[in-house]
């Protein structure tokens, strides 16, 4: 089962293994290890997000020196229907959707998600 949480940068896949947290009163950007949970106002970041992480000038950036480590695996069912449902909606996954037995019976096709009647 893999973590939920991905790095917070656009376009990165990447599983978070650090979380970024400002101090703004001290003009501090903090990466640590990864917080248990996801709070607002902090960012979650992949290793290589958290190893090049550079912040305005005059700011300071205080970082984790050891190795971050991949959160543990998750068994919640919730996040594994997370996971499915992310995996089902990557392109490409269905293009040959026309080949499956249901093709023809589609109502209410909204975006990718699909309503199908049941069989009877």
């Amino acid at each position: 089962m893999r973590s939920p949480r991905r790095c917070s940068r656009n376009g990165c896949p990447r599983p978070a293994v650090a979380t970024l947290t400002y101090v703004y009163h001290e003009s501090t950007a903090v990466v640590g290890p990864l917080a248990a949970f996801a709070e607002p106002h902090t960012y979650d970041l992949c290793e290589q997000h958290a190893r090049s992480l550079t912040a305005p000038r005059g700011w300071e950036v205080v970082r984790h020196e050891g190795e971050f480590q991949p959160p543990p695996p998750t068994t919640d069912d919730l996040v594994a229907l997370a996971d499915a449902v992310r995996e089902a909606a990557r392109p490409g996954r269905y293009d040959d959707y026309d080949d499956l037995p249901h093709a023809g019976h589609q109502q209410g096709r909204r975006g990718h998600l699909r309503v199908i009647p049941p069989s009877q």
